[in-house]
């Protein structure tokens, strides 16, 4: 799975790139200064790299525009072991990664004080070593029939926009 992350703080900002491991809780993590095509680029580079040349990667993402620019189509066109899955607008709740960002956010940013990007860039770097040491896969708790449920419920809530 794969998201972008940006933590802004008063004395700057960072876009944090990560990709969760579904099977064995394990995340390659990137800070990198903005999030256009040429760093997300940057980051698939990163993850070609770190990963088994023999395994299909899908890679769970958002429908920002960085992740669909012409760059990015080209360079997945050479690399045909990477497959792209959006989830729809406003449910980032469905990509896993969220829930990693949640613990990080919790965990090694809320209460942090940082007196410049590298000492956020260090936070999140010594976290994401820390918990790749003994990562733990995410567990989904609500079953299909649930997130379906609420769905619906919210569907019938919202008023109709078409």
């Amino acid at each position: 799975m794969l998201c972008r992350h940006r933590h802004n703080k008063r004395h700057g900002t960072t876009t944090l790139f990560a990709a969760l491991n579904t099977l064995d809780g394990k995340v390659i993590g990137q800070c990198l200064p903005r999030h256009r095509h040429q760093e997300f680029l940057k980051f698939l580079r990163k993850i070609d790299r770190e990963l088994p040349k023999n395994l299909e990667l899908h890679l769970i993402l958002d429908n920002y525009q960085t992740h669909k620019h012409p760059n990015v189509q080209a360079w997945l066109e050479k690399h045909p072991r990477f497959h792209l899955h959006f989830t729809p607008t406003s449910s980032s709740w469905l990509n896993l990664i969220e829930r990693w960002f949640s613990e990080l956010t919790n965990k090694a940013i809320r209460r942090g004080v940082f007196q410049s990007v590298p000492d956020l860039i260090d936070a999140i770097n010594d976290y994401l070593a820390t918990y790749n040491d003994d990562p733990t896969p995410f567990t989904w708790t609500a079953t299909a029939n649930t997130i379906l449920e609420k769905i619906t419920r919210a569907r019938a809530a919202l008023p109709n926009t078409t």
